[in-house]
């Protein structure tokens, strides 16, 4: 089944844009970028990228998994602090048959391995400077997990770096890359305006209480070693994310992912943010196990204020989502499938009466192939509202009939017609590598990365200052 082509010149309509979606791979333009890795396509001649890995703990196992998939793509270094985890990575890739070197030095692995093109830098917060740095100094191109850097001034770092370099940067916010999110910015909120005026957003991450890490027995590295890398004990080496000398606390961990997206839904970065938290459960933690924020998005259309919380001590309230709401409609979007809906108003123009179809990314070729779909009801039509009609009183004066609130505030519910049969990070992985052998642009270039960086970390400063703080435009800008 095909979706049906717009006449050339001709606008299309909003079922179009509920029935269809866009291929796999529409990219942000990022212009310097994209000449660059052009450049890098050409040189090469090749379709294999030889890549090295910084960081073999539970991250790095997850990136390593989602590039297999990827055509070309062989692991010929990994590198980890902690021989377990060092271990554990060359034995799982060799299992697929790629026979990759182990290093505890990074330095000694990029000066010793030759043939590396790029390097995937899933290290703790505070080092991800310092490794993606060496590496774009190495001539390697880099993907880095976000957050970018646990503080704005590594974060600049990298941008500097790569500019200087000219190697490619991108920043693992992998919901850019998601075929998903994709078509929703693109086609229902920018170009349908399904939502009509977004006013409000709300995200959240909320996540049951967990026990910390603990460390395999006979598996302890020594106190000098740790020391050497710059860890106080075994302890916060494993659970590094809950000290702030390592990264940035949950609303860094969790919050970034999602704070990512209000940014570049909106195409637009804050003007204020105000939040409180505290270490409220986990008394052994330097980090605020909870985080509510609140920032203001200064839009063409008017201010959107927007909402954030991340919670460690509950899995209540609807898992992980971000929520756009407008005034003729809104839409619930997640990495989970079971949390998205897009909801029409009933005052909003008339969407059509059936979705027709969705768009499921096809692993083989990254086209699209269409499926029926039908929605959760048949939307309402617009109700007009009723005249004035006489109403008994002094002079027979006309007044508003009486209507009932209850069905013009109801919602019609809608999937939104797009889903992603893959790893989470691979589409992401996908753009990355593309963009070294075929030129395509980065969907998160390290540009992009820093804004959401500043955005994010502002949160811990406003819970501290216990006050609204304000952002320049300049602030967003390396």
């Amino acid at each position: 089944m095909s979706a049906p082509s717009p006449s050339p010149g001709s606008p299309l309509s909003r079922r179009d844009f509920l029935s269809t979606g866009a291929k796999l791979g529409a990219f942000v333009a990022a212009a310097p970028y994209i000449a660059r890795g052009a450049e890098v396509g050409a040189a090469r001649g090749a379709d294999t990228v030889n890549v090295a890995l910084i960081g073999c703990g539970v991250e790095g196992s997850i990136l390593t998994n989602a590039s297999r998939p990827i055509p070309g793509i062989r692991f010929v270094a990994v590198c980890d602090i902690w021989p377990y985890n060092l271990n554990s990575s060359q034995r799982r890739l060799k299992a697929f048959k790629q026979d990759a070197q182990a290093f505890e030095d990074y330095k000694e692995m990029l000066s010793t391995v030759k043939d590396i093109d790029a390097v995937i830098v899933a290290t703790p917060d505070f080092v991800h400077a310092e490794h993606t740095n060496a590496a774009l100094k190495a001539g390697k191109h880099v993907y880095c997990e976000k957050l970018m850097a646990h503080t704005i001034e590594a974060a600049r770092s990298m941008v500097v770096t790569a500019r200087e370099t000219k190697k490619l940067l991108q920043i693992g916010h992998q919901r850019r890359s998601n075929p998903r999110y994709q078509h929703a910015r693109d086609k229902i909120v920018r170009d349908a305006r399904l939502l009509g005026r977004i006013t409000n957003i709300s995200g959240q991450w909320h996540r049951a209480v967990t026990e910390d890490f603990g460390t395999p027995r006979g598996q302890e590295m020594s106190a000098e070693k740790l020391a050497k890398y710059g860890y106080a004990n075994m302890h916060e080496y494993r659970n590094w994310r809950w000290f702030k000398k390592y990264a940035g606390g949950p609303i860094s961990d969790l919050g970034a992912h999602q704070i990512d997206i209000y940014n570049w839904m909106l195409g637009v970065n804050p003007q204020m943010c105000i939040a409180s938290g505290g270490v409220d459960y986990y008394k052994t933690h330097e980090w605020y196990d909870n985080a509510i924020a609140i920032y203001e998005y200064p839009t063409k259309e008017g201010i959107v204020r927007a909402t954030y919380d991340v919670l460690t001590t509950t899995s209540a309230g609807g898992g992980y989502h971000e929520y756009f709401m407008g005034d003729e409609g809104s839409m619930k979007i997640s990495e989970n499938p079971k949390f998205t809906k897009l909801y029409r108003e009933a005052r909003a123009p008339e969407w059509e009466q059936h979705v027709t179809s969705k768009i499921i990314s096809r692993p083989d070729s990254g086209e699209g192939v269409l499926v029926g779909l039908k929605p959760w009801e048949k939307p309402r039509q617009r109700m007009a509202m009723p005249e004035k009609v006489p109403v008994s009183g002094a002079g027979g004066a006309a007044g508003p009939a009486k209507v009932d609130v209850r069905e013009t505030a109801q919602l019609s519910a809608w999937d939104i017609p797009v889903t992603l049969d893959k790893a989470i990070h691979q589409p992401h992985l996908e753009n990355f590598f593309d963009a070294m052998r075929k030129g395509a642009s980065l969907n998160c270039p390290p540009e992009d990365g820093f804004a959401t960086a500043v955005t994010v970390l502002k949160v811990n400063e406003a819970i501290a200052a216990r006050r609204m703080l304000n952002f320049a435009p300049s602030d967003f800008v390396v």
